[in-house]
């Protein structure tokens, strides 16, 4: 290694190092660790322009070992990124460029957000499955096209691969052949709490080799020139590579190879003596700008020749008619999906009666053949939750445009994945049964807060799947999906509301979950795609007075409705409100709420799910009818009347609650 590296290498470290050291918190064994990586990749690999960060061609390289991001801002900074020095000295401070953990949209030069372990693994495979498929793309567009052409790096270490997501994800890179993602293992064999010899002991050789990944070995994880022809070889492969790092946590630290140095900062006099061993002189944050500068026109005059060949296609692509390059163009460049979809374009007869997700199953066929960026898939279910898409093949190595993903039983994995794909501005979903997705909780709160555009088809919703007990039977997922911040739930009665949970999905780039039931139901005459954007609107008006308020979603509004009419022969007018997303309802504005729910009208709930988050509105907790324990294995209509879920138990009581309380005559 030349004086120059060593000397930028070792400034990068103690820049993060003062970081750590005036926040109060962070990990610096890592920085001491793991440091010469990121300069090899940066350096000598990393098809990147700093002053550009969002080009949509760069290399993606995701810190998947977040807890780092003290080095890899400090590495960000040295390569040139727009961070400044202020902002490097507020590391982990209120509203600056440098939190805690790496942030998408935050900090110039991040390409995801990571921290939770095995998350930035997944999200990785997803970059390197959206690679391939607008790569496979561009170049049936236009003959060999350099347009979409990168490679997706990842930093990982020892707690992601104990995680069991990154098994997950890996197994279905493996399965896919995603030759230009290349994983860089901080192989250090320490994580928090201890040596890794008491926690993770298996051969991580043989589990990759087992994984047919192509393996490559460095020995001497603090050699930079080590590190970069590691890297230059794994980009021949024709398999996905890992190149194992043994590295040394805290190197230099007089913690050294110790857990001690993994999550604090380190003492004054540690800071002194790794200062005094690298002959930096200056005071905290004062970096050589020789050392910028070098590194800064390696990178340059490396990736600049690349960049204006690559200029030179892309301008010759906007001026000419390729409209499907030009489209691919405008989604990358500013997420503009554009599809047309409008719900009047469905003629439904007034007779229509099917399973909810037959009818999710046609809308998504509808809206599929209008954009090549819309696809997805189901972790082994898409039979069962009937999200395939019909007209389109299944996507692998050898038929990389194939729309239907076959994630296999990996539902924590699809989520990160989805991520990783929606992070290349793909319009993605997946699918899987409502009660699985505690499995996909993680990954789902990334999208949330990543704001991105994936959206989790969960069928089977209710305890009404019966006989396959209480494993299949989702009791509290409903109120655990509307909790999550930045995230839309929805819940449609019917087809109508289910084109208008699309309508909203395709025109919005958020995160969001659709949730649809197996069972069978008619389209209610009164039930409106275009009102689904208000999240809650009224199905069943009052004819002569306003005796009370049902509130329902799913399927149980048409037993809403069914109840509302009986109770209507026994004198009690009743108004039903549709709720297919709480949480689109609750941005609604006070006016809006309170003329549909008036707040002096007795308010009940039916929802075959927990009743916990119904109190918002339900005027009295007894006035929400859910299911607050386990089901059971049995026929459904049995089932239904032991949770008191049944449409004659919920009459029975509404109608006497209101007899008691506000004192209706029952005729």
């Amino acid at each position: 290694m030349s004086k120059i590296d060593n000397e930028i290498i070792n400034s990068i470290k103690v820049l993060a190092l003062d970081m750590i050291n005036k926040a109060g918190s962070g990990h610096p064994g890592i920085v001491l660790g793991a440091a010469p990586m990121l300069y090899a990749l940066y350096k000598d690999h990393l098809k990147v322009i700093p002053s550009k960060a969002n080009w949509i061609n760069r290399d993606r390289f995701v810190m998947s070992a977040g807890h780092g991001s003290a080095l890899l801002y400090s590495m960000l900074y040295h390569a040139g990124y727009d961070i400044d020095i202020e902002e490097i000295k507020h590391f982990r401070e209120l509203s600056s460029l440098t939190p805690g953990h790496p942030e998408y949209k935050v900090t110039p030069g991040v390409d995801a957000s990571t921290g939770p372990l095995g998350q930035g693994i997944g999200i990785a495979v997803g970059m390197a499955m959206a690679e391939r498929y607008l790569n496979t793309i561009s170049n049936i567009e236009k003959k060999d096209s350099e347009i979409i052409d990168y490679y997706t790096y990842c930093l990982c270490g020892d707690g992601d691969l104990m995680e069991g997501i990154s098994y997950e994800a890996l197994s279905f890179a493996s399965t896919q052949n995603l030759n230009k993602l290349i994983l860089l293992y901080d192989y250090n064999k320490v994580s928090l709490d201890s040596d890794t010899n008491i926690t993770f002991t298996e051969d991580i050789f043989i589990r990759f080799e087992a994984l047919d990944f192509n393996i490559i070995d460095v020995k001497n994880g603090n050699d930079y020139n080590e590190i970069s022809k590691a890297i230059k070889l794994a980009k021949k492969s024709k398999r996905p590579s890992i190149i194992v790092c043994q590295t040394t946590i805290g190197k230099d630290s007089i913690l050294e190879g110790t857990n001690k140095v993994h999550g604090k900062p380190l003492s004054n006099e540690d800071m002194k003596n790794i200062r005094n061993k690298y002959k930096i002189e200056t005071e905290a944050f004062n970096v050589d700008s020789k050392l910028l500068l070098n590194l800064q026109s390696s990178i340059n005059n490396r990736v600049g020749p690349i960049y204006k060949k690559w200029e030179e296609e892309y301008t010759e692509i906007k001026e000419s008619e390729n409209i499907g390059l030009n489209m691919m163009l405008n989604l990358l460049e500013r997420n503009a999906f554009v599809i047309d979809f409008d719900d009047s374009k469905f003629k439904i007869s007034s007779e229509y009666s099917e399973e909810l997700r037959e009818s999710n199953h046609k809308i998504m066929n509808f809206i599929s053949p209008k954009s090549p960026f819309f696809l997805g898939g189901s972790a082994d279910l898409s039979s069962s939750c009937k999200t395939n898409l019909d007209k389109s093949s299944i996507q692998s190595d050898e038929n990389r445009t194939g729309k239907n993903i076959y994630f296999g039983v990996r539902e924590h994995a699809m989520g990160a994945i989805l991520n990783g794909m929606a992070l290349s501005n793909l319009k993605v979903f997946g699918s899987t049964f409502l009660a699985f997705s505690d499995y996909l909780k993680p990954a789902i709160r990334m999208s949330a807060l990543m704001n991105l555009p994936v959206t989790y088809i969960f069928t089977h919703d209710s305890v009404y799947v019966g006989q396959d007990g209480p494993t299949h039977e989702p009791v509290e997922q409903l109120s655990m999906l509307r909790t999550i911040p930045n995230f839309i739930t929805f819940r449609p009665a019917d087809i109508n509301e289910i084109m208008g949970s699309w309508e909203y999905i395709l025109k919005n780039n958020c995160a969001t979950a659709l949730v649809i039931s197996k069972e069978k139901r008619s389209k209610n005459k009164n039930t409106n795609a275009k009102f689904v954007k208000y999240g809650a609107y009224m199905i069943r008006k009052e004819k002569y007075r306003l005796d009370g308020i049902i509130i329902a979603t799913g399927s149980e509004v048409e037993m809403a409705m069914e109840i509302a009419k009986e109770l209507f022969t026994m004198g009690i007018d009743i108004r039903v409100v549709s709720m297919p997303s709480m949480e689109l309802f609750l941005k609604q504005n006070s006016k809006y709420e309170e003329q549909l729910l008036p707040k002096e009208i007795p308010t009940f709930v039916i929802e075959a799910g927990s009743s916990l988050i119904w109190n918002r509105f339900a005027s009295k907790p007894e006035y929400i009818f859910g299911v607050n324990k386990f089901g059971m294995s049995g026929k459904t209509d049995e089932l239904i009347k032991y949770l008191k879920i049944d449409k004659n138990t919920i009459l029975e009581k509404i109608a006497n609650y209101l007899a008691k309380d506000i004192n209706i005559d029952i005729i």
